[in-house]
């Protein structure tokens, strides 16, 4: 297996993961959070976070052509990289427990460089370049 192929299948493992926790144990990744559990607002959100990554991490396992992959795994290095600022934020504005901010600051910078080295980052040439 090669490095790209073992990158993603690690991304689509984060992810699905990840997003079953939320999706069927939401009042646990709030507790890991530094949450309330008990916030109903908080457990619907994490719910939308769970079905919205078990699918982009769907995505990755499913046969696509290369343009169909090539455009999930752009899509995936945006919203891992949304998600990573967003904890650095929650984290230096008090939102969120330093130690959380930081360690789902790291998890998600991580899932951003998993899609770079999927996608061949930074050794493939640009499209239209002879290199």
């Amino acid at each position: 297996m090669d490095a790209r192929t073992a990158a993603r299948y690690s991304l689509a493992g984060i992810r699905l993961v990840n997003g079953a926790a939320a999706l069927l144990a939401p009042r646990v990744m709030a507790r890991r959070l530094g949450a309330d559990p008990e916030q109903p607002a908080l457990v619907y959100v994490l719910r939308m976070f769970g079905v919205r990554t078990v699918v982009i991490g769907a995505q990755l396992l499913r046969p696509a052509d290369a343009d169909g992959l090539d455009r999930a795994l752009r899509a995936g290095t945006l919203i891992h990289a949304s998600d990573a600022l967003s904890a650095a934020c929650a984290g230096r504005e008090g939102l969120l427990p330093c130690r959380t901010a930081a360690v789902t600051t790291a998890i998600s910078t991580v899932n951003v460089a998993l899609t770079l080295v999927a996608r061949g980052w930074p050794c493939r040439p640009l499209e239209g370049n002879p290199s």
